[in-house]
């Protein structure tokens, strides 16, 4: 307790916990400790708010910024040393888990021509969104892909996967997201190293791009009963060019503008059971509407420039920075492009919200569904 207070929580509110300390009230409650207990009403008000309360706050980190840093990192630490060599993004409000916002992760590695890393699995949900570089490639269970900038790639919790960079290739640099954050606060990681390091490549090269890489169609036998997708790669171009013929035939949505999710292929839901993701296009000159919701988000600039308002402060971007919304965090995205559109990759853990019923959304109806700048 606060100041050895128990009542620093109490509200005047009927049906809410509104008890004052007294002597004999707080030497009840010291006897209740040393019995590792507790009394439920000086905390109630605090564990169960009106409305989330997010521990986590807005950032934008900037590419220009940590790119020389990212690189310095592989000058100073091998992959052999360092098992990942990552920049980890430390949301001030969530060092204590090491996430970048709520329960999310996120982090910037590099690699180098000829590098590979050491296969590993664990519990955790893990993607990678390519940055910049070429001849990157990783390894799933035995899939090889190759990669390019601003394509997404899966590698799902107990898949055996390893990254590298061809010797012909150039300095890689790639966003990592994983749910770390979210399993260990479930107390539910394990994490374990391949016995030979490496694993070996067992499958064509880009197989499950060609098995369900495309859209609208599926094999007609695949044998895919794993809860994540069967398609581990999803390239920006097809990607890039279905955002701009969805634009074509829709207004799209006032709060994020034309919005296309990732999904698998094999059931039409989010890609991993624990990690969503999206890519959303913004028309020159569009500035959507302000909404809040659950669900943490982490965005990526993929392309463009612009801005967003975070519950009522102004946050501008670029392309290559990274920036986060907490859940139930009012927001809204502007690009500042008169000419050309802006794109946004996202992800969230919103296939946890929707799991478990905890989603709820909410539209700004003031000042035309703005939010007034602080």
């Amino acid at each position: 307790m606060k100041s050895n207070r128990y009542d620093a929580y109490r509200e005047d509110t009927a049906g809410r916990a509104n008890v004052a300390d007294s002597p004999e009230r707080i030497a009840y409650y010291k006897e209740l400790a040393r019995l590792e207990t507790g009394a439920l009403w000086t905390v109630a008000n605090k564990i169960e708010p009106w409305a989330p309360r997010s521990a986590s706050v807005p950032v934008v980190w900037r590419y220009q910024d940590l790119r020389g840093h990212v690189l310095r990192s592989a000058e100073l630490v091998s992959p052999e040393e360092a098992g990942r060599r990552v920049i980890y993004l430390n949301n001030p409000g969530r060092r204590d888990v090491a996430a970048a916002v709520g329960w999310l992760y996120s982090g910037l590695q590099v690699m180098q021509p000829g590098e590979l890393a050491s296969a590993h699995k664990h519990s955790h949900s893990a993607l990678r969104f390519i940055m910049e570089g070429q001849g990157a490639y990783t390894v799933v269970d035995g899939h090889k892909m190759t990669l390019g900038a601003n394509d997404f790639v899966l590698t799902p919790n107990g898949t055996w996967h390893e990254h590298g960079v061809s010797e012909d290739g150039t300095t890689c640099i790639w966003q990592d997201g994983l749910d770390i954050p979210l399993v260990n606060a479930l107390e539910a990681g394990f994490y374990a190293v391949h016995p030979d390091l490496n694993q070996t490549v067992t499958y064509p090269v880009d197989d499950t791009s060609a098995a369900w890489g495309h859209a609208a169609l599926r094999p007609q036998v695949s044998g895919w009963t794993k809860p994540y997708s069967p398609l581990f790669k999803y390239e920006w171009e097809p990607t890039y060019e279905a955002l701009r013929r969805y634009a074509r035939t829709t207004a799209g949505s006032p709060y994020d503008g034309i919005l296309l999710e990732y999904v698998n292929p094999a059931t039409g839901g989010p890609v991993m059971p624990t990690i969503g993701a999206s890519m959303q296009l913004l028309r020159p000159g569009e500035h959507t509407k302000a909404h809040r919701h659950t669900g943490s988000f982490i965005y990526q600039v993929a392309k463009g420039s612009g801005f967003s308002i975070i519950d009522g402060k102004r946050y501008d971007w670029t392309e290559r920075d990274i920036f986060c919304v907490p859940s139930w965090a009012i927001h809204e995205h502007a690009n500042l492009s008169a000419n050309d559109d802006a794109c946004l990759f996202c992800f969230n853990d919103l296939p946890v919200m929707r799991s478990l019923a905890l989603y709820r959304e909410e539209a700004v109806k003031e000042n035309d569904g703005h939010q007034e700048l602080i």
